[in-house]
């Protein structure tokens, strides 16, 4: 079945640098829409960025230029690498599948001196 898990989260300082991975079973990544997004406590769901089928790749603005988001075909993993993390930043980070909404139970990232 289609499972996706989320890793990588923590708790790192502003400025600093993470990198998500999602793992992905029950299909190729290679073949699908992935997205990643972001819930942080008390608010809504805010995509952060997409790669699609063909591997181009799309960011929303307050992360443009600080986040980069990758696939490793081979693995079957997805990566999100964030880097001049800022505190507005902390979130639980989810990969999804676009095609059935399918994700993982997230990765929790805070930003915080």
């Amino acid at each position: 079945q289609v499972q996706l898990v989320e890793s990588g989260g923590g708790l790192v300082r502003p400025g600093g640098s993470l990198r998500l991975s999602c793992a992905a079973s029950g299909f190729a990544v290679s073949a699908y829409d992935i997205v990643w997004i972001r819930q942080a406590p008390g608010k809504g769901v805010e995509w952060v960025s997409t790669i699609n089928a063909a591997g181009a790749t799309v960011y929303e603005d307050s992360v443009q230029g600080r986040f980069t988001v990758s696939r490793d075909n081979g693995k079957n993993m997805l990566y999100l690498q964030m880097n001049a993390l800022k505190p507005e930043d902390s979130a639980l980070y989810y990969c999804q599948r676009v095609v059935g909404a399918f994700r993982g139970p997230g990765t929790l990232v805070n930003v915080s001196s």
